[in-house]
């Protein structure tokens, strides 16, 4: 199973837009179609479209939001390949491609405090929880470099 990620173009952007998560994570995840409007109408939005061999299977953006500084705003696999590994591979795709920004010193995640799986599964990736963020809604992890 090759996963891959792909920029989102006119060829595939509504095919990201259809997919879901289950019922159960609707709360912890943005709409993607709501993702890809902010991507086109702000500077700085990376989107990719995460791949197995060639269907699209879950959505990731993030924002440079300054210049030493990464922020992950979305991140989902469909509800269909779930339980797979996949997110796993992709997020680590994603982080070696921020990686090669140069002179960023930082990679953050956002996530509801309640999700069940989000600390330990982005602990894994190097992501410490550094407390609640500005609005006091969502739990901020850091990756320092």
């Amino acid at each position: 199973m090759e996963v891959s990620l792909r920029q989102v173009t006119k060829e595939n952007y509504e095919k990201v837009c259809e997919l879901d998560v289950t019922k159960e994570q609707e709360d912890y995840v943005a709409c993607n179609m709501w993702s890809l409007v902010e991507s086109t109408y702000n500077e700085g939005y990376e989107t990719r479209a995460i791949y197995v061999e060639e269907e699209p299977v879950g959505f990731l953006m993030w924002v440079q939001e300054s210049k030493d500084k990464i922020s992950i705003w979305r991140f989902m696999v469909d509800k269909e390949h779930q339980q797979k590994s996949i997110g796993r591979v992709a997020l680590n795709l994603a982080l070696v491609e921020m990686k090669k920004v140069s002179d960023l010193r930082e990679i953050e995640i956002c996530y509801n405090p309640k999700n069940p799986v989000a600390k330990d599964f982005y602990s894994s990736f190097g992501f410490s929880e550094v407390g609640m963020d500005e609005d006091d809604e969502d739990m901020l992890a850091v990756i320092k470099l």
